[in-house]
């Protein structure tokens, strides 16, 4: 237990930002700021005398609870962050895909090492957080060998990690707040990030509440504004068709063999606006490819990229179910002529892999997210002006999904189609494309003149 004599108090402070009359109670041990909430000025009277008394009795003073060695209950106080982190990770694992894993794992480094009490000796930020990564927040029979000092980081968090009953007390979860608002090296994390590690940290809280450990999710009690993220498609990155064409044709000069191989790919993200994901696991079987007219994609699973460590298989590329389906849920695409051609091209050009898959490497493997990236931006080179390469026009490869999608609203096909196709919720198609959304502008204009002129 980590005690200290540093005690000051405060005068109670009534709170107005509740329904209900709450008065709150603030001190800090060790220069640690603690606080308490009561439903009436008697009892937190009670109970700021009882520490006054503690204090000028000369009694030592518990830094992670703030509480009087005579008020600490000799019940347990259940299990530490750490502890409870773990048990939460091994939870979700099984039904968890690899990049969840890699998510809830990445707000947890920051976390665990933030959530600690004032414990002598902590160790190297690296070396703790690998040993996090690569053993701690991993089933056992994953765990890696960690050096001599990941293991002593190890055991400094697993002795000063704090219980998970002082994450009801506000200035811990204040704590916890600031830590995932900022990156590893101490600047400002970007607003995606940041929103991500509050989810985690809110569901983790919710497991507790499922277990008993509090009453309701105290995380929901805390006055905090997460930073406003770009949740919309900036209409400045999605090309025309012509550009599109034309960078498609480029992709195909790209590299020795590298570009040609990967033409059709990108040409299904634009033209069947498909994740990049989604196209990396399309397999023969999936495709309708008639010598005229229109084809079909059915599409059944999703590729995606991950570090070795959170996938089932220890491989990097994982078949997966599609985002947001069931297992087994397909999606059905139907593709332009333009696409049929390519795909048809491409299939006779390189045939297909033994599983069916139309987009490998020569020797057979996935194509890493850096290598169709890297591509890409050569791509970009040759298509476009030194001012568009230097812009956001079509910067990633995503871009391209986002410009068949608003090509398709655009032309005005019906929103629910344009979501069953891309595979989104109307809702959130409408809410991420609104700015993409050309002429709509003049013809509300239109509409105001004739009501004024009336």
């Amino acid at each position: 237990m980590n005690t200290s004599y540093d005690v000051k108090f405060w005068e109670i402070q009534r709170r107005t930002d509740r329904k209900t009359a709450a008065f709150l109670v603030r001190w800090t041990v060790d220069r640690k700021a603690k606080s308490k909430s009561f439903r009436t000025k008697g009892l937190a009277d009670s109970f700021l005398s009882d520490l006054r008394q503690a204090a000028k009795a000369g009694e030592a003073f518990d830094v992670a609870t703030g509480l009087p060695v005579s008020m600490l209950t000799p019940e347990p106080l259940g299990p530490s962050f750490l502890e409870f982190a773990q048990s939460y990770v091994l939870r979700r694992w099984r039904a968890s895909a690899a990049r969840t894993r890699e998510t809830d794992a990445y707000a947890l480094l920051t976390l665990v090492p933030a959530l600690v009490a004032d414990v002598s000796g902590r160790p190297d930020p690296e070396d703790l957080r690998a040993a996090l990564r690569a053993h701690a927040l991993l089933p056992e029979d994953r765990r890696a060998e960690l050096t001599s000092q990941q293991a002593a980081a190890l055991r400094w968090v697993e002795k000063a990690s704090l219980p998970m009953s002082s994450l009801g007390e506000p200035a811990t979860l204040r704590l916890a707040l600031d830590a995932i608002s900022a990156t590893f090296s101490g600047k400002t994390a970007g607003a995606n990030t940041v929103r991500r590690k509050r989810a985690v940290l809110h569901h983790i809280l919710e497991v507790a509440v499922e277990q008993k450990l509090f009453p309701g999710n105290p995380l929901d009690e805390i006055k905090w504004t997460p930073p406003k993220a770009v949740t919309v498609v900036d209409p400045r990155t999605v090309v025309n068709p012509a550009q599109a064409r034309d960078l498609l044709d480029a992709v195909s000069k790209v590299g020795r063999k590298r570009g040609a191989r990967l033409k059709a790919l990108f040409a299904c993200v634009y033209y069947a606006a498909l994740r990049p994901e989604e196209a990396a696991d399309l397999r023969e079987k999936n495709l309708t490819l008639p010598d005229s007219g229109w084809g079909l994609i059915v599409l059944e699973r999703a590729r995606p990229q991950a570090t070795k460590r959170w996938t089932d298989s220890g491989q990097t590329h994982e078949s997966r179910r599609l985002k947001h389906r069931a297992d087994k849920e397909t999606r059905e695409i139907p593709i332009p002529p333009f696409l049929v051609t390519i795909l048809r091209e491409h299939i006779k050009e390189y045939g297909v892999a033994k599983d069916g898959r139309l987009f490998r490497t020569a020797t057979g493997g996935s194509y890493s997210s850096s290598a169709y990236s890297y591509v890409w931006q050569e791509a970009r080179k040759l298509a476009l002006s030194p001012a568009q390469v230097a812009s956001s026009l079509a910067a990633r490869p995503y871009d391209l999904r986002h410009a068949a999608v608003s090509l398709w609203l655009n032309a005005g096909v019906p929103a629910p189609e344009v979501a069953k196709r891309a595979g989104h919720s109307v809702d959130v198609l409408l809410r991420v494309y609104a700015k993409c959304l050309d002429g709509q502008q003049d013809h509300i204009n239109g509409k105001i003149n004739d009501a004024l002129d009336g």
